[in-house]
C-alpha cells in the first residue's frame, strides 16, 4: 500500500475512534455504490428522541499544504456524497433522519506511516463539522 492509502486508513481509524469516544455507534466503514464511497456510517442517538444516521467524510492532510482538510471537500464532492448516501438510505429503506459529517484531520508534523502508527509521536488536530449541507439538499 502507498502512503496515501496508509495515511487514510490511519485518519479513518482516528476518525471513527473520535466518533466512538463522543458517543456515535459506528456501524460500517467504507460503503460503496454505483454513486461512490462513504468513509463511515455510524448511528448518533444524542439528537431528540430518534437515532440519526451520520454519513462521515474524513479528510486528511499533513501540515503545509494549501488547502485545509475540511477546504478540500468543495461542491462536487458534496453532490457525490449526497447521491451516494440517497442510495444507500433507499438501499436499507432508512426512515428517520439522516445528515452528512465531515471530518478533518490535520497531522501537524512531516512523519513516516510508521511513525504515525506510534501513538506518543502523533500530533494531530481533529475537526468535526455536523450537517455540512445544514438539512437542505441544495447540491443535489
Amino acid at each position: 500500500m502507498n502512503y496515501t492509502s496508509e495515511l487514510g486508513k490511519l485518519s479513518e481509524e482516528r476518525a471513527a475512534r473520535f466518533l466512538r469516544d463522543i458517543g456515535y455507534k459506528i456501524l460500517g466503514r467504507n460503503y460503496a455504490n454505483s454513486f461512490g464511497e462513504l468513509d463511515i456510517l455510524a448511528l448518533d442517538e444524542s439528537v431528540a428522541n430518534l437515532p440519526e444516521l451520520v454519513i462521515v467524510e474524513v479528510r486528511c492532510r499533513t501540515i503545509g499544504k494549501i488547502q485545509t482538510p475540511l477546504d478540500t471537500v468543495g461542491t462536487q464532492k458534496l453532490r457525490k456524497l449526497i447521491r451516494t448516501a440517497r442510495a444507500l438510505i433507499e438501499e436499507i429503506a432508512w426512515e428517520s433522519c439522516w445528515r452528512i459529517d465531515v471530518i478533518g484531520i490535520t497531522i501537524k508534523k512531516q512523519m513516516t506511516i510508521r511513525e504515525m502508527l506510534d501513538e506518543k509521536n502523533l500530533d494531530l488536530e481533529i475537526e468535526h463539522i455536523q450537517d455540512i449541507t445544514s438539512g437542505k439538499d441544495i447540491f443535489s
